[in-house]
């Protein structure tokens, strides 16, 4: 099976969606598929629906998302048909449903994504208060791709969901494969049992990593991190991917964004997930996580509310805990109190952790039921 896997960006760009539309495409190149990739595609209304936007905002204080703009996406389809009219391709692959909601091609298509359009209006703050043409140009583009699909994957069982409940589609061709962690793990059980062997368990080490501190509840793993200070549990938080415009108290450590592109960052970043407890993201919405499957690599608990596809990332007391939307910080404190205060428990909540991201939150894995999925719908 050839693949044409169709983004609206540089699928090569690693900081693209996170980096999900470049390991997607690299799962499937492990699983022996070969690839065309085709993206950077053109906007060519962007000056019009630039304005079009600022109207909306100043007349009627709405929000228009133009990537929802009809004549937007059938010129994407339009730019994509023309490259697979002069290539060989056996399945037309997306990490989205914008590119291929009105490509027309007699080949079939499959999808892998984190949401559905329903699923984000009014979830996430930028799909928030958005105008009437916007919602009703983003179902309908939603619609038509999954209509038209033969296989609609889902990293999550909340994201698979929103999509049969808010569409018209066969549920049986709505799968759930989560994404695995956009990071290079040839660590073992025995490596994780070192880690926990060498972490200091005199100061309790949060790890926060965001770029969006409001939306990833920062300030509840501030609240967290003070409050377990203030039970006499030496606590650090250390903030990455944000410096929150807040004054912050001494136990706080900002380290800024830190880039996995460079050896520098990625040094970094596997430094910090080997030295800190827990992993710590009370979002207050999210699509799916992958920080949190990065975390498991590493044998690190996370810490999260039971919010979007973040259930389906993290189990309750297999990798972590996941916590009511309007938890309290005692909820948190008293869950790491238990295993702060007790090392072997500790220990076998890392192997559990680690054993979470061996059998399922890995990119091998994922690609793999994927490849199967493809094998059933698309032979």
């Amino acid at each position: 099976m050839k693949i044409a896997y169709v983004t609206t960006y540089d699928s090569t760009n690693i900081h693209a969606w996170s980096g999900l539309g470049n390991y997607i495409l690299r799962t499937l190149q492990s699983c022996g598929l070969p690839t065309e990739s085709i993206g950077n595609l053109r906007d060519k209304k962007e000056l019009f629906l630039k304005i079009k936007k600022v109207l909306y905002a100043r007349m009627l204080s709405k929000k228009y998302l133009r990537d929802r703009e009809p004549t937007v996406l059938k010129d994407y389809a339009v730019q994509v048909g023309g490259y697979l009219a002069s290539i060989q391709y056996d399945i037309v692959f997306s990490p989205g449903t914008i590119p291929i909601a009105h490509l027309q091609t007699e080949k079939p298509i499959i999808f892998w994504t984190d949401a559905t359009f329903a699923g984000m209006v009014d979830f996430y703050p930028e799909f928030s208060n958005l105008c009437a043409e916007t919602i009703r140009d983003g179902n309908r583009m939603e619609q038509l791709a999954l209509s038209k699909c033969h296989l609609a994957i889902y990293s999550s069982e909340w994201a698979a969901n929103t999509a049969i409940q808010n569409y018209d589609v066969d549920p049986t061709k709505v799968k759930v494969v989560p994404f695995g962690a956009n990071v290079n793990c040839n660590r073992n059980l025995e490596d994780i049992q070192l880690i926990v062997k060498t972490k200091n368990f005199d100061t309790c080490k949060l790890l926060f990593v965001g770029v969006d501190w409001h939306r990833k509840g920062g300030n509840v793993a501030l609240s967290v991190a003070d409050l377990l200070n203030q039970r006499g549990i030496k606590t650090e938080l250390h903030i990455v991917g944000c410096s929150p415009a807040v004054e912050l108290p001494g136990f706080v450590k900002v380290h800024g964004f830190i880039s996995k592109n460079t050896e520098e960052g990625r040094r970094s970043l596997d430094k910090l997930m080997t030295e800190s407890h827990f992993l710590i993201l009370p979002s207050k919405a999210e699509c799916y996580g992958v920080v949190l499957a990065e975390a498991s690599s590493f044998g690190l608990p996370s810490l999260a509310t039971k919010v979007g596809g973040i259930p389906t990332a993290i189990r309750d007391g297999k990798n972590g805990q996941t916590f009511p939307l309007d938890g309290s910080p005692k909820q948190y404190c008293d869950y790491i109190d238990r295993y702060m205060s007790t090392k072997q428990e500790y220990e076998e909540l890392a192997l559990s952790s680690f054993r979470e991201y061996s059998e399922r939150l890995n990119w091998l894995s994922s690609g793999k039921k994927v490849y199967d999925l493809m094998q059933e719908f698309c032979s």
